[in-house]
């Protein structure tokens, strides 16, 4: 490479979270904890990632203690003796190799299964809708409300006691938390619904405020959000920085330390209009109107856009220099691997080096398996 990465391995740290370089491992759903609980598989899957140099791991989304909290069976649970007791074994193995790491908090809210699977009880979000118009499940009720809050909550304290670093709660790509934001989703008639997305926010905030009064003051809690969802990847939330300020300043406020800005590529950028084609990506712009930290995430890595790994694209190192740059320039904080890291382990440590000659290429079928 004619330009030095360097950038990437400074050391980062938010409350009690200290980091040895600005890479996190992006979470991945894997659907491979039978039962829902972790097991030996698991955790050297993640303990790899940590020998590989990558600096904060964050885990596959496991799912809060609700009836319906998942839409598969093989997606990890985050409550219960034998799925803590894997969760415990998993950051023990990553704190051996000298990584740090977090789950990923999730509820699926009303989204469909890709296999068929369906949960034994309905499944629940805002207003049992799963898209604009799309009938699935219940709309929450207030008790269905509280006891959700109460379940992310509970899931902090007990990754904060397991031993982790740091705790995400999953609040983007149309889910649970997503689907409050949308308006195409929420069409509630109380307090969690209104014409502004800061009205719509009410829930994730409540939800940060429970957690972090669960954890403490000092543990850092990240909240990844996207505009798209997986139900219309043209969707979005705030269209322009005013209406951005309105969604995520409070969340901040409520209790966020780190903003975890998803977008299908991360070298875009959100408002074009206003800063042109080389201006602030999602992460940026987040990082400029709340303060907070932000991590960016999408598309690092690859020949093309992270959909295009399905079919078989790539780990290249075509597009780190325009990382690169935007790090040089603090336009945010950290940057989140997927896909690269799936079949690569050591993604991170050839970065550093310069090896890239030696990136595995990511191929679809390493979805298949735990290497």
């Amino acid at each position: 490479m004619s330009y030095s990465t360097d950038v990437l391995f400074r050391p980062f740290s938010v409350g009690t979270l200290n980091l040895s370089n600005r890479i996190v491992m992006a979470p991945m759903t894997r659907v491979m904890a039978p039962n829902g609980v972790p097991g030996e598989s698991n955790a050297t899957y993640y303990r790899k990632r940590a020998e590989g140099g990558v600096g904060l791991i964050l885990s596959e989304g496991t799912v809060v203690d609700r009836p319906a909290s998942r839409y598969e069976s093989g997606i990890p649970v985050f409550h219960g003796a034998p799925a803590l007791g894997g969760w415990k074994g998993v950051i023990d193995a990553v704190h051996a190799a000298g990584g740090r790491m977090g789950p990923q908090l999730w509820h699926t809210g009303s989204t469909r299964s890709m296999s068929g699977w369906e949960p034994e009880v309905p499944v629940e979000s805002p207003s049992g809708l799963v898209a604009p118009g799309d009938l699935r499940g219940t709309a929450m009720g207030d008790e269905a409300i509280a006891d959700t809050i109460a379940a992310f909550a509970q899931a902090a304290a007990d990754a904060k006691q397991l031993g982790f670093d740091t705790v995400e709660i999953h609040g983007a790509h149309g889910y649970l938390i997503d689907q409050f934001f949308w308006q195409g989703t929420n069409e509630r008639a109380d307090r969690y619904n209104g014409a502004t997305i800061k009205e719509r926010a009410r829930f994730a905030a409540e939800v940060v405020k429970a957690m972090r009064t669960a954890v403490g003051p000092h543990f850092p809690i990240i909240l990844r959000v996207s505009q798209w969802k997986q139900q219309d990847y043209a969707a979005r939330l705030a269209a322009t920085p005013a209406e951005m300020a309105d969604w995520l300043v409070p969340l901040v406020e409520a209790g966020v330390d780190v903003l975890h800005c998803s977008q299908r590529r991360f070298w875009e950028p959100e408002f074009p209009d206003i800063d042109g084609e080389a201006g602030l990506n999602f992460a940026g712009w987040a990082k400029k109107l709340t303060g907070a930290a932000t991590i960016s995430v999408g598309s690092v890595g690859l020949s093309s856009d992270f959909f295009g790994a399905f079919g078989g694209q790539g780990s290249q190192s075509d597009g780190l220099e325009k990382l690169v740059d935007r790090m040089a320039r603090d336009e945010f904080d950290l940057i989140a691997v997927g896909r690269a890291l799936i079949s690569d382990a050591a993604w991170a440590r050839k970065i550093q080096s310069g090896d890239t000659a030696q990136l595995k290429g990511f191929e679809a079928a390493s979805l298949a398996e735990l290497v």
